[in-house]
Parts: structure tokens; C-alpha cells; sequence
């Protein structure tokens, strides 16, 4: 044999046991729902990939990763839950409750991993938060009495307001208990409170502007895809009519909101990998217990503050995990 078709032979048994082997690696699958498309729903999705990657499971080498992005409205998220479940994904990642009914009528099979999720034993997704018993388990966002602290916290930055407008997902379980926790606790610190529904832009500014005709108001956003979606607006509308608004994520703070009380998404969403992982190495979505956060943070803006004519109480500061200059 010539000695360069010797050295060709020898380079080939070397090299082939390595390609067989990525040849028979088996590639998995994960679907995941994104209720909403925009750059706060994006950072969460590469929060996730990227704990993925130091599980050791890479998108494109020994996983395949099937994204649907969806735009905030029940109709949208439904399509899109039939549509990936009819791919057979081995485990499938979705956030929010709007996102995660459909899914959960789609499929008793496929395991699901779940964040940003309120009250999933009220809501019948699963039995118990100690063991879920069903295909879905993951990471809930808080429970209902969390919406009561909201209100509490307008009247502590905000004491001059008596009436407080309440944005919600009507179309989804936790926009009414959301609201029915802030209206039991408004009589004993003497606010009004009313509903505004979440529907679409045009219904958001007129509902808005109609309640800033009156004079102490305020606003509490409660959590669902469309707050997302529309939070450049309701943002927007809070500082044009110099109503002080609760928010429930650092998120909508950080874009010129005034104060937030909520939990850590990129926290949940590095958790869910981690679910995923197990999944994935043969555990049971049944047997995986549902985590609540363990620390919810306070966000305040003092530029927001100050352009709506506010002075912080230096308690309320004290307590604050983050202040934005």
C-alpha cells in the first residue's frame, strides 16, 4: 500500500467511529409557546436556551427546539397550542395561564413545563403543587393574595388616590381573581375600584382616558399576555394623565412605569430548563413539585416620581431591591 493511501486509510478509521457516533446521537425534541412576541418575551426564551446549553443539551445538535410565538390573544394562542402539539414533541415549555389551558385540552399526554403561572390548583391544571399528578408542572408566578399587596403599595407611594382602575384579561381565570383579591381589600384603605378589560388598544385608551376624567386615580396592571403586549401603551397613557400605576414585574418599571412588585421571569425560565433536563432523562412531570417564588422583588422608579408630582416615603425606598434613577 502507498504510503499516502495508508496515511488516508488511517485517517478514515479514526475519524469514522466519532461520525458514527453523532450520526446515532439521538436528537430530542421540546416544543414551547410564547404567548407574546416582543423583546421582553425573547429575553425569557434565550434565558432558556441558554441554561439548556449548560445542561448539555445544545438547539440544532442533540435537540431540536420548535418555537410558536404567539400575540397575546386567546384565538392566536389556541392555534398555535394545536399546532405544536401535533408535532409529538417529547416535552413541551409554555408561559402564562392563556397559553397553558389550551395546551392542556390539546394534550393528557405530552409533559408539559409551565411558568408564569397563577394559581394552577384553583385553576384545575394540576392537583396539588407537592405533586401535580397530571402532564404539566412547573413554576407558578405567585398566588392571589400577592394582588391585594399591589393596592396597598399604590396608597403608599400614591396616598391622595381614592379610585383605582384595575387592567385585566378578562378571557382568563386569573385577570378575574386578580381583580376579586384587590377589590376585597379596597374597602379597608378606602378605594374604588372598577375594571378596565384588556382587549385591544383602541378599548384600553378610551377605557383610560374616561377614567382619568376624575380626579385621584390610579392604576394596577395585573399579569396576562395582552399587559405585555400593550405595555408601551399603558405605560404611555399612566404618565399622559399623571395616573401612579402598579405594575407586576421589574419589566414594565425598567420601560417608565413607576413602581412593581413581582417575581423574577428569568429565574422561572432557567427553572424550567432544568425541568426539562429531568423530563428528558426519563422523570414524570406527576412526580415534579409545582415552586412559587422564592423572593418577589420591589422596583421603583424615582424619575417616574418625580415627573408624576410624588415623593417616595423613605420607608417604601428602604424596602425597595432596585431603585432606577
Amino acid at each position: 500500500m502507498k504510503r499516502r493511501t495508508f496515511i488516508a486509510a488511517l485517517g478514515g478509521a479514526a475519524t469514522w467511529p466519532v461520525v458514527a457516533r453523532a450520526q446515532s446521537e439521538r436528537v430530542r425534541s421540546i416544543g414551547v409557546l410564547m404567548g407574546v412576541d416582543d423583546a421582553d418575551m425573547r429575553a425569557s426564551y434565550a434565558a432558556f436556551v441558554e441554561a439548556l446549553q449548560r445542561l448539555g443539551w445544545t438547539n440544532g445538535r442533540n435537540v431540536q427546539i420548535e418555537t410558536r410565538w404567539a400575540g397575546g390573544y386567546t384565538s392566536d394562542i389556541r392555534r398555535q397550542a394545536t399546532d405544536l402539539v401535533a408535532l409529538a414533541p417529547e416535552v413541551i415549555v409554555v408561559s402564562g395561564s392563556a397559553a397553558l389551558a389550551p395546551l392542556l385540552q390539546a394534550t393528557h399526554t405530552v409533559p408539559i413545563v409551565f411558568a408564569s403561572v397563577a394559581d394552577p390548583v384553583g385553576t384545575g391544571f394540576i392537583e396539588s403543587m407537592a405533586r401535580p399528578g397530571g402532564n404539566a408542572t412547573g413554576f407558578i408566578a405567585f398566588d392571589y393574595t400577592l394582588s391585594g399587596k399591589w393596592l396597598e403599595l399604590l396608597k403608599e407611594i400614591a396616598p391622595s388616590v381614592t379610585r383605582t382602575a384595575v387592567l385585566r384579561d378578562p378571557e382568563v381565570t386569573v385577570g378575574i381573581g386578580q381583580f376579586a383579591m384587590i377589590q376585597g381589600v379596597a374597602p379597608s384603605l378606602g378605594v374604588d375600584v372598577r375594571a378596565i378589560n384588556l382587549r385591544d388598544a383602541g378599548e384600553i385608551e378610551r377605557a383610560v382616558t374616561a377614567f382619568a376624567g376624575s380626579p385621584n386615580g390610579g392604576l394596577i396592571l395585573t399579569t396576562s399576555g395582552l399587559a405585555v403586549a400593550h405595555h408601551e401603551l399603558i405605560i404611555a397613557l399612566a404618565a399622559k394623565y399623571k395616573l401612579p400605576a402598579v405594575y407586576y414585574r421589574r419589566y414594565f418599571v425598567a420601560s417608565g412605569g413607576l413602581i412593581s412588585y413581582g417575581y423574577d421571569v428569568l429565574q422561572q425560565y432557567r427553572g424550567m430548563a432544568g425541568y426539562v433536563d429531568r423530563i428528558l432523562k426519563g422523570e414524570k412531570p406527576a412526580d415534579l413539585p409545582v415552586q412559587a417564588p422564592n423572593k418577589y422583588e420591589l422596583v421603583i422608579n424615582l424619575k417616574t416620581a418625580r415627573a408624576l408630582g410624588l415623593t417616595v416615603p423613605p420607608s417604601l425606598l428602604a424596602r425597595a431591591d432596585e431603585v432606577i434613577e
